[in-house]
């Protein structure tokens, strides 16, 4: 179950901040570059940030979150992370599915990950995604950007 997340609640959020750096420290491993900004995150900031999250419930555990923000009917997506126990069961796909729907007025999904993070970047290219472009952000750490027009 898809399920809005609040992350004004402590609980939540110290939840979805474990989740992510759990996630996100595989997604380092795979690129070799823990420059990753989510590994940055404490539960200050991620109560602070102005991206709206959904999260992939099982039970009550939550297996997988994405967070977004719309600007000028553009969703861009800034999170998309599954618990490695949940790896391959197809959270991210149904994610992705969702954030397509969530408002009628966006024309198009956008979304970053690291080149070299081959299964991200599967995922998107099966999910109907078009490689952009590729941003370098920082020495030896390569964005690849995607975007799906709706």
């Amino acid at each position: 179950m898809i399920k809005k997340l609040d992350m004004h609640c402590e609980e939540t959020v110290k939840e979805v901040l474990a989740l992510q750096t759990i996630s996100y420290q595989i997604e380092a491993e795979i690129i070799n570059n823990y420059e990753i900004p989510p590994l940055k995150d404490n539960i200050k900031t991620l109560m602070n940030c102005d991206e709206k999250f959904y999260g992939y419930l099982i039970g009550d555990a939550i297996a997988g979150i994405m967070s977004y923000k719309i600007i000028e009917k553009v969703l861009d997506i800034h999170r998309l992370a599954i618990h490695p126990e949940y790896f391959r069961r197809g959270i991210a796909g149904k994610l992705i599915e969702f954030s397509e729907t969530i408002d009628e007025s966006v024309e198009k999904v956008v979304v970053c990950t690291g080149k070299k993070n081959k299964p991200a970047v599967n995922l998107y290219l099966l999910s109907g995604f078009v490689m952009i472009e590729d941003i370098s952000v920082k020495e030896g750490l390569v964005l690849t950007r995607f975007e799906k027009k709706l």
